[in-house]
């Protein structure tokens, strides 16, 4: 299936295309029918278990607590106890290098199934970093690049100890912040130390009991954690589908509130900018037109797509070509594109002002560490080119060619790709459990460093490996991964795809 946004004459967008090719049906068959096997096992195993014929590693309730209200469900912990610990090898992989664009790993093995794990003593050097979100290679340890953080801790420290309420406020978290609003475009802007809290603490702060909160039903999982904490009514809308949303909107307005009837106090839209499981973008000139025609509130998570997308890193809104006066609420990330922590709210004064003294975040977490705030700093101005350099639109533009060429090569090859062609997340389709942890050991004997992820974190049918493509990788870098990819994907036959594309050699220069 193919999805095109459609074209709005007031913003003379491109066309921009995403693709969702179906697997054949014999691939959702044997997918099932592994899982299938999978649980009839894992029940066999839990009699093997409950009869002491097989030891029993999981957490389990003492003989005189028995009587108590249980702390472990037995059947929630199936899944985990019977499946995911066969396979835990290809998670948390523990790290003892950069991660850059490539990293080394710390060797371990497991002598009981994968239940604990013990070092070996040896390191696996180089491996080809293809699961970072380190879109703009910010993440880097050049003592050049870095003398301005390296400045900043010596003067400030690393940690602030205090809130920024009370004594915690610092003159560079000042700068970052005007710095932000003037990125972005926006009156003002206001940071937060931690990324998820950023959604998950200040969502309960713009809404609760008497709104209506509609959101993307791939939202993440701090955007819904936030919408649950806030009291809102939430009703979740069809991913991308415009249809579904406005269907949800003219509801709202007509019905108002459930028993009462009474009008919502506000409507608030919930989207992403790129969604880091679907490689997909949002259909942002559709929802801000209905948005205006329905009188609600737009809540933009750029987590993902600020710094990675549009002609100078601006995000969505530029790649649109929209003004960013349209959103109500601008929230992103520093995590991804500028290798850093943490996360901002930005849009006009009052809601800036109005969230410094009732969000959470900022009333009661600490601020942000003086070198995280100034690598920010750094990162952000290198990508406006006010530190004198035409390196941030390099890295910019370098991020799209990898993208183009990655995407290209793998539909070539026949992998079924899941996103938009903007989009530095590649999502692999895998399907298989069987394939999918697989996949992730051979790439790793290959020196390729993957991310793989499965249900329940995705639909059970649609289990996949997730690439995110950074400016540091080199044309070599990537040549090498398609080369194994190909290699790989013959050997477990992961090439499902029906489509045929042409070669495009100007990608491939």
């Amino acid at each position: 299936m193919l999805v095109y946004t459609h074209k709005i004459s007031v913003h003379k967008l491109p066309l921009i295309q995403e693709s969702f090719e179906q697997a054949p049906m014999y691939v959702a068959v044997m997918t099932y029918l592994g899982f299938g096997i999978v649980t009839l096992f894992g029940y066999f195993r839990d009699f093997l278990r409950a009869v002491d014929l097989e030891k029993c590693h999981v957490a389990q309730e003492r003989q005189e607590q028995k009587d108590f209200v249980p702390l472990y469900q037995d059947f929630e912990n199936f899944y985990t106890r019977n499946l995911y610990m066969r396979v835990r090898d290809n998670w948390n992989r523990p790290i003892c290098s950069l991660p850059g664009p490539v990293f080394d790993l710390m060797e371990r093995v497991s002598d009981d199934y994968n239940w604990t794990f013990r070092l070996t003593g040896k390191t696996i050097h180089n491996v080809i970093n293809m699961g970072s979100y380190n879109y703009l290679g910010f993440a880097e340890n050049n003592t050049d690049f870095l003398k301005t953080v390296a400045d900043v801790t010596h003067q400030y420290g690393v940690g602030v100890s205090s809130t920024r309420q009370e004594i915690g406020n610092l003159s560079i978290h000042e700068e970052l912040e005007k710095l932000v609003a003037n990125f972005l475009g926006v009156e003002a802007s206001m940071i937060f130390g931690m990324g998820f809290a950023t959604n998950s603490m200040n969502i309960p702060a713009l809404v609760g009991k008497g709104c209506l909160i509609l959101s993307d039903e791939l939202n993440h999982t701090s955007l819904i954690l936030g919408a649950r904490l806030s009291g809102a009514t939430i009703r979740v809308f069809k991913h991308n589908n415009m249809q579904s949303l406005e269907k949800m909107l003219r509801e709202a307005i007509c019905s108002g509130q459930p028993r009462t009837h009474r009008p919502w106090r506000k409507i608030l839209i919930m989207v992403e900018g790129i969604y880091s499981m679907e490689g997909s973008v949002v259909r942002l000139p559709e929802i801000i037109a209905l948005k205006k025609k329905y009188k609600a509130y737009l809540y933009l998570d750029e987590a993902h797509s600020i710094g990675a997308v549009g002609p100078s890193g601006r995000g969505v809104t530029e790649l649109f070509g929209v003004n960013a006066a349209d959103v109500d609420v601008m929230m992103g990330t520093f995590t991804k594109s500028f290798g850093a922590a943490g996360g901002y709210i930005a849009g006009k004064k009052e809601l800036v002002d109005y969230l410094r003294n009732h969000s959470h975040s900022a009333i009661y977490a600490t601020a942000m560490s003086p070198p995280v705030t100034q690598q920010i700093i750094r990162a952000i101005k290198c990508i406006m080119g006010n530190d004198g350099s035409t390196e941030g639109i390099r890295r910019i533009r370098q991020l799209a060619k990898n993208i183009r060429y990655f995407r290209a090569r793998l539909k070539e090859m026949g992998f079924i790709l899941y996103g938009n062609d903007d989009s530095p997340v590649v999502p692999v389709l895998l399907y298989m459990p069987g394939k999918v942890v697989a996949f992730a050991r051979e790439m790793l004997e290959r020196k390729i460093g993957v991310v793989v992820v499965g249900f329940p974190a995705t639909p059970i049918t649609e289990a996949r490996a997730r690439f995110c493509l950074s400016a540091a990788h080199t044309r070599a870098m990537l040549d090498q991964v398609l080369h194994f990819m190909n290699e790989v994907g013959d050997t477990l036959c992961l090439k499902f795809s029906r489509r045929k594309y042409s070669s495009q050699p100007d990608l491939h220069e």
